[in-house]
């Protein structure tokens, strides 16, 4: 089941980007707690983006995070790779606005072939001084056919 989430799944969307996060950038492990990961989903995600999740039973095992044109976040589970939970997220978000763009680290290879394979193309590439995290990152582009 896909459905929008309301600000009382923030513990939840919290916990799904924290798992997923991780073992994307293991090497960022344990750069935000528990606590600060609530507080950003709370006073940020939620309060700026529409957030929609997809679910597996009760449990959320993806979840998308968009607004005015960006993707602000995109996480799926590491159990769930590979069938089909970060396609029809995003399907929502192109079905929502004409053009796209977002970022990911330059070393999370599985994001980035996930976004090439479906129509995103590299626009930018960056040190990572303008991030959090101070990561190489890269900026997609999509736009729909058309457009």
């Amino acid at each position: 089941m896909i459905r929008e989430l309301a600000l009382t799944d923030t513990g939840a969307a919290a916990r799904l980007h924290r798992i997923a996060f991780d073992h994307a950038m293991p090497r960022l492990v344990g750069l935000y707690t528990p606590g600060e990961d609530r507080w950003f989903y709370r006073e940020h995600v939620f309060a700026t983006c529409r957030v929609w999740g997809r679910f597996d039973g009760d449990e959320l095992s993806g979840l998308i995070a968009f607004h005015d044109g960006w993707i602000e976040q995109l996480y799926v589970l590491p159990a769930a790779h590979g069938r089909g939970v970060g396609t029809e997220l995003l399907d929502i978000a192109k079905g929502a606005y004409g053009r796209l763009e977002l970022w990911t680290f330059q070393r999370n290879a599985r994001a980035r072939r996930f976004y090439e394979a479906r129509g995103f193309t590299l626009v930018e590439k960056t040190d990572g001084t303008r991030n959090e995290e101070r990561e190489p990152d890269v900026r997609y582009l999509w736009t729909r056919a058309g457009r």
